[in-house]
C-alpha cells in the first residue's frame, strides 16, 4: 500500500534492482552451507556516512570459512566497485572450478561486465529472490559485523581515505584473529589452515 513508517536522516539504498536484466537462478535458496572454500562465495555492498558524503564499501565473502577473499570501497555505487572486489577475490585464491557466486538483484551484480567476468573466470552466478531478506544473509551479517565493530565504534567519518583504510585494518583483524562461533571459535584463516592440514594428513593415510 506504499506506508512505511518516518525515517530519521538521510537513507540510502543499496540494492538497486533493474526489472529489464536477465537474472541468473538462485542456486543457494538460503542454504548457505559450504563443505570447502571456493565452493560459494556471497558478495554485499554497504554505505558509509562520512562528512563528504556516502562511501559505498563492497565485500566477497567465502562460506566454508566467512574469510573476506575480496573487498573494495569507493565513493560511488558503479559497477566498477564490486568488480575491483571480484577481482582481488579471483588474484587471491586458485581452483575455483565448481564456484558459486551469490548476490542480491542490485543492478550492478547483474551488469554485463560483472557477469562477464564471472563467465570468463569459470564462476557460476547465483541471485536471490526480489523481496526475501534472507536470500543474501550471510554477507548482510558480515556488513552487520563491520558497521558494529569498526564503523559505529570509530566514527564519525571524515572522508573515503579514513574508512578504506579502517576496512582494510578490519579485514585483516576479522581474517586472522577474529574467533567466530558459526566454525568453532577460530579465525577464518586457522579455519581454512585446519581444512587444508585434515586433507594432507588424509591424503598421508590413504
Amino acid at each position: 500500500m506504499g506506508i512505511q513508517g518516518v525515517r530519521r536522516g538521510k537513507a540510502c539504498r543499496t540494492t538497486i534492482p533493474d526489472e529489464q536484466q536477465d537474472t541468473p537462478m538462485d542456486l543457494v535458496n538460503r542454504q548457505f552451507i559450504a563443505e570447502q572454500p571456493n565452493q560459494l562465495w556471497v558478495a554485499d555492498i554497504t554505505y558509509v556516512a562520512t562528512w563528504s558524503g556516502f562511501v559505498y564499501v563492497a565485500f566477497v565473502i567465502d562460506v566454508f570459512s566467512r574469510y573476506i577473499v575480496g573487498w573494495r570501497v569507493t565513493t560511488t555505487m558503479h559497477t566498477d566497485l564490486i568488480l575491483d572486489g571480484l577481482e582481488q577475490a579471483i588474484w587471491h585464491r586458485s581452483n575455483l572450478e565448481g564456484l558459486i557466486h551469490h548476490s542480491d538483484t542490485g543492478s550492478q551484480y547483474l551488469s554485463v561486465k560483472y557477469t562477464e567476468r564471472l563467465a570468463d573466470a569459470g564462476i557460476q552466478a547465483s541471485v536471490g529472490s526480489v523481496g526475501y531478506s534472507y536470500d543474501n544473509a550471510m554477507a548482510e551479517t558480515i556488513n552487520g559485523l563491520f558497521k558494529t565493530e569498526i564503523i559505529r565504534r570509530n566514527g564519525p567519518w571524515k572522508n573515503v581515505d579514513a574508512v578504506e583504510y579502517e576496512t582494510l585494518e578490519w579485514v585483516n583483524w576479522f581474517n586472522n584473529q577474529r574467533l567466530l562461533s558459526s566454525i568453532g571459535y577460530v579465525s577464518p584463516a586457522q579455519y581454512e589452515t585446519g581444512f587444508y592440514d585434515n586433507l594432507r594428513e588424509s591424503g598421508k593415510v590413504a
